[in-house]
């Protein structure tokens, strides 16, 4: 499969059991059905916590995005 952006070859990889699909050149990344409900799954099993999404802009006030953690289930996924 090439990438809709480049044209580049993607990679496969897999991850925690999810395979991605990136490329190399400009490390876009690309799910199947049902891979991103398996990242956000593990992710909110290894966090301990099912964190909503709506409403999060509110909670950290003023629409202000709220700060990257260090570190993770998802830093871990997209090492590469």
């Amino acid at each position: 499969m090439q990438c809709p952006i480049d044209g580049t070859q993607l990679v496969l990889a897999e991850r925690a059991g999810v395979e991605i699909d990136y490329c190399p050149q400009c490390r876009g990344v690309w799910l199947d059905r049902g891979e991103l409900d398996k990242i956000i799954d593990r992710s909110a099993s290894a966090s301990g916590t099912a964190a909503p999404v709506q409403g999060a802009r509110e909670q950290h006030g003023h629409g202000e995005r709220p700060r990257k953690k260090r570190g993770g289930f998802l830093e871990d996924l997209f090492d590469f």
